[in-house]
Formats: C-alpha cells, structure tokens, sequence
C-alpha cells in the first residue's frame, strides 16, 4: 500500500476511534508534513484521500476540519433517509395535514373492488393514461402552466423524475449548471449518472444570467438544474424580472433546462414558471409526495416539444415509471378536490411553524419565506455545520448541516436547514428552543 494511504488510515484510525473530535483542525499540510517527515505533495495525497473518505473537509482560507460522523458510520451521507437515534427530526421534511388520511381514503375505496384493482394493479407506462395527463395538467395550471396534457410522463416520485430527466439530456461526463447550493439528491443523482455538476454565480435573488454564461463559456453546459420557487434550502424565490432573464440567456445559449417546482405548491400567486417563458428548452418537474403523503404518489416531469420518447425511454430503462393504482388515486384526490384540501391545510401549517422559528431563533441568522417547510440558519460563530450537526444530534435532534447542499466542497457554509413538516409541532417548538440555547452555548459537544 502506498505510504500516503498508510498515514491515512492512521489519521481515519483517529477520527473514528474519537481521539480527534468533529470540527477539530488539521494542521496545515507543510506542518503536517514536517511531523511526519514526508513531503509536502505526501500530505496533499494524505489529505486529499482523508477528503474522499469523507472523514475531512477542506475549506478555502480556513483549513481542513474533522466532520461529524453519522451514527451508521457513514460520514457526511447527502441527505439521511432516517435520522438515527434522533427523538427529534429535523431533517426529513414531508408534511402531513391534521386528518389527511380520512381525506385520503374515500377516493381508494372504489379501487379495492376487484375489477378495479385488476386494472390499477397493471403496469402503467410513461404517459400514464388520459384523465392522469389531463388532471396533473389541471395540477399544474394553478401554478401558471398551461396546456401541457400532451407533454407530462409520469414516474413514481419527482426525484425520479429529476433523474429520468438529467440522463435523458446529459451523457456520462456532461456538466450540468446548478446553485452554489442545491437539492443533495440533485448530487447523487449526477454522481450516479457520472454527471459533473458546476455552481453557478448567485446572488440574494438567485442564479446571475451571466454567471450562466459565463460558465457555459468555459466549457459548454449540457442542462441547468434549477429551483426558482422556494429553493431548498434557503427558501428564496427568483422575481419574475430575473426568471425572464435567465429564460433569455437559455434561449441564446440554447441550454436545457430541468426546473424542480416540488414546493411551489405553498407558494400562490408567485412568480410563473420558467417553463412557460421557454418551453422548448424547460423541462418542468413536479409530483405529489409533498402536497399529498410521501408513501402512495407520483412524480410527472412536462417535456418540451419533441423530448417525449426520449424522457419516457429513460424512465424505461431507469425502471422510475409510476404505479397504475398511485396514478388512479392521483387522479381521484385531484378530481374531488382532496388535493386542493390538503394544499390549503399545507400552506396554513407551514406558516404556523415558521412563526415558531421567528419566535425561537429571533436574534439569529435566517433565511426562510413565510410560505415554505424549512429555513436556512447561519450558525453564529465559532459553530460550523457539522459541529452543530453533531451536537444537535447529542440533544436528540437530526438537522442537516450545510455540506450537504454546497455544490463545491471546498466552499462550506457555517449552516444547518431546518425541515420543519415532519415533527409535530410541539416537539418543533421545543426543538428549535433547544437548538437556540445550543447556538447560544457555543460548540463545546458533550
């Protein structure tokens, strides 16, 4: 084995077996490397490895710190499925209205009878089928979107759909323009599909139109991936004078474009769309795990002219195509207004709970909109992320921290999002209390 992996397992030996903490320094690499008695390229290769184990992260200006290391040993995971021990999460984040399965159920109950179920139990294609293309379209008209019957597909979930969506547009290798900080399945996703992704310039309000092309101009840009309406994680929304200028720099550029509006749901009334100012290139994604329950939903992506067979045949041959009795049901709690039921009861909750985040973290820093499910908080110094991740979850409380959505690894913000659907909110309440004494007490974990 060569030298540099042996001081590496060395040093990982360390971070596991607790004898360097989460948020402890490294010394610099010429440092590390005169205590060692290697070369200075040596503890590059230590350090650089430390790196890709996930055990480190290096940060311009400041140096490279132990990260904080998940209960499951798995250290710095995107975006946890389920948050370990925690008594209190905040990291999952699907919202759930008072009642909702009593809304839900009367629409199933017609497709338990036997001739029906025969026929939901069938494989569904990519289409779907007429009254599903037609009341995800009625879905979407709410929001701006017009006249896309006959372009929506449809996938198990919106994440699905992202994926279906970026391996139809980008071959392996491809550089796909993002958010500095963006959805950290986003990052998955193109990990998987061996996709590169590349930030983009940003400002308060969003991506910089000629940020886009500048990083086009660099080396040429396969698709965007953009959330314009209630970013995650930092609740921000793009004005409508910016989405028009980011469709005019796409439609020069001749860029596509894979528009995530999971949460624009909470949001009425903002601002449309960017698929309706330029729909040959904007490929719309959206589904119902967020308006309707994570475990029985659907995902549809709205394609542009002519991207149909090439969107359905990667949602073939990725096997993310929705299920026919999900699809029926679909259709059912959009017809009878069960959906618009629950968006309603969903808007009212999560402007409940923000109030709760403005009650217990008045004084702190954070980001966030009346409207959405979670809020980017700027930790006060000396806390970093995954510090405050760590000792967060020593309280019993799963948030996540800040690396998890920065797109450059080198550029890690002093933050942690805040889901706030999943818990209830007396728990909430507590938590975010919790974590403000926390933040007030400084990083010392116990």
């Amino acid at each position: 084995m060569d030298d540099y992996r042996r001081i590496a397992d060395r040093i990982a030996d360390d971070i596991t077996g607790g004898r360097l903490r989460p948020g402890q320094r490294l010394p610099p690499q010429r440092a590390f490397a005169r205590r060692h008695g290697i070369a200075p390229s040596t503890a590059g290769r230590v350090y650089a490895e430390l790196v890709r184990r996930g055990l480190v992260v290096g940060e311009v200006g400041r140096g490279t710190f132990v990260r904080a290391t998940e209960p499951d040993g798995q250290p710095g995971r995107a975006l946890a499925e389920v948050a370990g021990a925690a008594s209190v999460n905040l990291e999952l984040n699907y919202p759930s209205a008072a009642g909702q399965a009593e809304l839900l159920a009367p629409a199933l109950a017609p497709l338990l009878r036997p001739d029906a179920l025969a026929q939901a139990l069938r494989p569904a294609a990519a289409a779907g089928t007429p009254a599903a293309r037609e009341a995800a379209a009625s879905l979407l008209a709410q929001g701006g979107l017009r006249s896309c019957a006959s372009r929506i597909l449809f996938t198990g979930n919106a994440r699905q759909a992202i994926a279906a969506t970026l391996a139809s547009l980008v071959r392996p290798g491809g550089r796909v323009g993002v958010e500095p900080l963006t959805y950290p399945l986003v990052k998955e996703i193109a990990s998987r599909l061996g996709i590169v992704l590349v930030p983009l310039a940003a400002d308060a309000e969003g991506p910089l139109p000629e940020g886009v092309a500048a990083a086009h101009r660099s080396a040429s840009l396969s698709a965007l991936y953009l959330q314009p309406t209630l970013h995650n994680p930092t609740s921000r929304t793009v004005s409508a004078g910016r989405l028009e200028e980011l469709a005019g720099v796409v439609h020069r550029l001749g860029t596509p474009v894979v528009e995530d509006r999971i949460w624009s749901f909470l949001h009425p009334g903002g601002t449309p769309p960017l698929a309706a100012l330029a729909p040959g290139l904007v490929h719309l994604v959206d589904g119902l795990s967020k308006r309707v329950a994570p475990g029985l939903t659907a995902g549809f992506t709205v394609v542009p002219e002519g991207r149909t067979e090439a969107v359905a045949r990667a949602i073939r041959s990725g096997g993310w195509s929705a299920g026919s009795f999900a699809l029926e049901a679909a259709v059912r709690w959009i017809a009878d207004g069960t959906v618009d039921r629950l968006v309603a009861a969903k808007r009212q909750d999560a402007r409940r709970r923000q109030r709760l985040v403005t009650e217990a973290l008045a004084g702190f820093t954070v980001r966030s909109d009346p409207a959405a499910y979670f809020a980017w908080w700027e930790l006060p110094a000396p806390w970093r992320g995954d510090t405050f991740t760590a000792a967060a979850r020593a309280h019993g409380i799963a948030v996540t921290p800040g690396t998890a959505f920065s797109v450059d690894p080198s550029r890690t913000p002093d933050a942690v999002r805040l889901g706030l659907a999943s818990a209830p909110e007396p728990d909430l309440a507590r938590a975010l209390t919790a974590l403000a004494d926390l933040a007030r007490h400084g990083p010392g974990l116990p």
